[in-house]
């Protein structure tokens, strides 16, 4: 169901200075609904230096739709993504308050 754009080659001169992984889990949530309509997605975050954070994403078929399950997955990945980079960018936020001593808001 992805639809994927060919990237330009990777630049492998460029030294790499640190790597973050993302991880993400999908659960059809039968425990919860039955009727195999609900999808959850758990994403997690490492950091080159062990540091995590996590996000979290549900999708729900209509039970009227046609079981393509893939798409309930994409969907609740996708909302497990936004979950975890909206908290990536309260977490920054945080961090440079504390440096400032001010608030800080940043912008999606």
């Amino acid at each position: 169901m992805l639809a994927f754009r060919r990237r330009e080659p990777i630049d492998r001169s460029i030294a790499m200075a640190h790597t973050w992984n993302v991880a993400i889990r999908l659960f059809d949530a039968d425990d919860i609904e039955r009727d195999g309509t609900l999808t959850a997605a758990h994403a997690v975050l490492t950091t080159s230096s062990g540091t995590s954070l996590e996000g979290h994403g549900r999708a729900r078929r209509n039970p009227d739709d046609p079981q393509v399950r893939e798409i309930g997955e994409e969907l609740a990945a996708a909302r497990a993504l936004r979950d975890l980079a909206d908290r990536l960018l309260r977490a920054t936020s945080d961090d440079i308050a504390e440096i400032e001593h001010r608030p800080v808001h940043l912008h999606p």
